[in-house]
């Protein structure tokens, strides 16, 4: 009996065993065809917005198109098309041009330039009504009257979707327009399309599910930067006269650079930073109503919104638009300055700082000669060139931006955007980092040290591990920012001139390992200073050849990775960067137009 009865419960133990699989294989094929099955569903619907952007694009192309060959409709529209920012407002404000006829003629050029370049998202539904509104009133409603502008997506349009290329917000219309768009129609601008961005924001591609890939119209090879990608490319292509970005660690100013135009970022609260904004690269001390940010209400690295143009008079004729009592009125936080244009006007022989790199990121040798040669044709015209080192930039560039800007340690990017969306390839090398724990990033940084000593500092030396210690790093920051500015004073300096990136145009596939050139740009969002690019000169030959004997910091992995990119760019952009103190971005935009009338591309 005891033999019959170890043979049944031998049996039924068996067979619930068998049971406990069968259901546990269940489970788990249920959960991976769940995983699939949304993964499928995300990819579909970011199809689904691509093709129907596709479409309003395409319908808009054929309604402004000029059919009939070299007709003087289209030699009209070439020549409004090549105006500047300052000779457009002119001829509209005296009615030599109505805004239908402007409109039409950058919607024309801006959706054409669009089929190779990708840099733009949807048309702004309400363009030509707005237009038309304006050509019957009696009076210009402001200094940019009729004027057409662009703007990144992450600005909140109403009645307009705002994505970042992710997926989950695709549901979602804005219900107010970001109050720089509420300026600028005050002004009588007309915002007429938006522009494309890497997805989340989260890095110098321009890439992502929703909208695809956007190149650089020097070389498609290329990225045109991030996260303002869009808004440089297509100004650089000449569909727009000017765009508005956002500057999170050089979001407007690298893609400026990238793609050879003018880039400027103010100080944080000098215009209003609501936009809308929820994942943007950085971490914010405010968040902005009406743009959307990366990491929204964390300190340590400013954030704030940005201006695209082909010239800085054009710069600083948009700055002057946005300083009016409407903004700091819609945003109290503003601080209520008007445009100094006194300053800006300035002739007077200026005393400047100059530095060619930061010993933590050296830059590539066009980086560093397009520096000398500005400094070199500064001194000529009569203004005073003074040697300045940065600070400690090693301390600032890796124990305050980078662990500021992962001291969530990733939760933000994996909880409120990530999950459940298809990652884009330029993102994917970046997201395991991101998401790393602080004991696995100490276990990494230990095994490169002995081979790559910054990239294993950079992954995991000095983490945040708790509240105080993102306290003490702010109070870091704090005296780090007291530091770099007594040092100004010593040397009685009213601006800098320093490389405005740490490369040239980089290809895509190589941002997620090359952050290390975003140094030049995110050392001024720790300070919150104002800095904007001017193009100077080009890649040569030359510099091509010293990248044979470049070393970087110490041939490590992210410099081989930036010689890589670099190298084959002949031809393309070199910018330099120009800073100011805060809340004196005239001082900084004066120096870039006599930086731009001194050296010419």
């Amino acid at each position: 009996m005891d033999r019959v009865y170890n043979i049944i419960m031998d049996r039924m133990n068996s067979s619930e065993s068998i049971v406990a699989y069968t259901v546990s294989a269940g489970v788990l094929s249920c959960y991976v065809g769940l995983k699939v099955y949304r993964r499928h569903q995300v990819k579909k619907k970011a199809l689904k917005k691509r093709e129907e952007s596709r479409k309003a694009l395409q319908d808009l192309q054929r309604s402004v198109a000029v059919y009939s060959g070299p007709t003087a409709q289209a030699a009209r529209r070439r020549k409004i098309q090549s105006l500047t920012l300052t000779q457009l407002t002119q001829q509209l404000g005296d009615g030599q041009l109505s805004a239908v006829q402007v409109l039409q003629a950058f919607q024309e050029k801006a959706t054409a330039v669009n089929e190779e370049l990708n840099c733009l998202t949807e048309p702004i539904p309400d363009a030509l009504v707005r237009a038309q509104n304006l050509d019957v009133v009696d009076q210009p409603l402001g200094i940019l009257h009729g004027v057409p502008v662009s703007v990144k997506e992450n600005y909140n349009i109403k009645g307009m979707v705002t994505t970042m290329g992710v997926t989950k917000y695709l549901g979602t219309s804005s219900g107010e327009d970001a109050v720089i768009v509420q300026v600028l129609r005050k002004q009588g601008a007309v915002p007429f399309v938006k522009t494309n961005v890497p997805q989340g924001l989260v890095n110098f591609s321009c890439s992502n599910p929703v909208f695809g890939t956007t190149v650089n119209p020097l070389d498609p090879t290329r990225s045109p930067g991030g996260s303002s990608g869009g808004e440089a490319a297509l100004i650089r292509a000449g569909g727009s006269v000017l765009g508005f970005g956002t500057d999170g660690a050089g979001s407007v100013r690298g893609p400026a650079h990238f793609c050879g135009i003018c880039g400027f970022k103010p100080t944080g609260l000098r215009i209003s930073p609501n936009y809308f904004s929820y994942i943007h690269y950085v971490f914010v001390f405010f968040s902005g109503r009406g743009l959307s940010k990366t990491y929204p209400g964390l300190p340590g690295v400013i954030s704030s919104p940005g201006l695209l143009a082909r010239d800085v008079d054009s710069l600083a004729l948009g700055l002057k638009a946005l300083l009016v009592p409407d903004m700091f009125q819609l945003d109290p936080r503003v601080v209520p300055i008007p445009f100094q244009q006194e300053t800006y006007d300035d002739n007077q022989p200026m005393r400047i700082g100059y530095f060619t790199t930061l010993p933590c990121c050296p830059p590539t040798p066009s980086m560093g000669r397009a520096v000398i040669m500005t400094k070199e044709a500064l001194e000529k015209a009569g203004h005073t060139l003074v040697a300045f080192d940065p600070p400690d930039d090693s301390r600032a560039l890796i124990d305050l931006t980078t662990r500021l800007m992962t001291a969530d340690n990733g939760e933000t990017v994996s909880k409120k955007w990530l999950k459940d969306e298809v990652i884009h390839e330029y993102l994917e090398k970046q997201v395991p980092l991101l998401k790393m724990p602080h004991f696995l990033r100490k276990i990494q940084g230990f095994l490169l040290k002995p081979f790559w000593p910054r990239v294993a500092k950079m992954i995991s030396h000095r983490l945040i591990g708790s509240i105080f210690d993102l306290w003490q790093r702010l109070e870091e920051r704090e005296k780090y920012i007291e530091q770099f500015q007594n040092e100004l004073k010593k040397k009685d300096i009213d601006v800098l001139l320093c490389p405005a990136f740490g490369m040239p145009a980089c290809k895509p596939e190589h941002v997620g390992m090359a952050v290390g050139a975003l140094a030049y740009c995110s050392i001024f969002n720790l300070l919150d200073f104002p800095a904007g690019v001017v193009p100077v000169t080009m890649v040569t030959e030359e510099d091509d050849r010293l990248l044979d004997d470049w070393r970087g910091y110490g041939n490590d992995l992210m410099d081989k990775i930036i010689k890589e990119t670099t190298r084959g760019a002949v031809g393309l952009p070199v910018a330099v960067q120009c800073v100011a103190l805060p809340w004196q971005e005239e001082k900084c935009l004066r120096l870039m137009k006599e930086v731009e009338t001194l050296c010419p591309v």
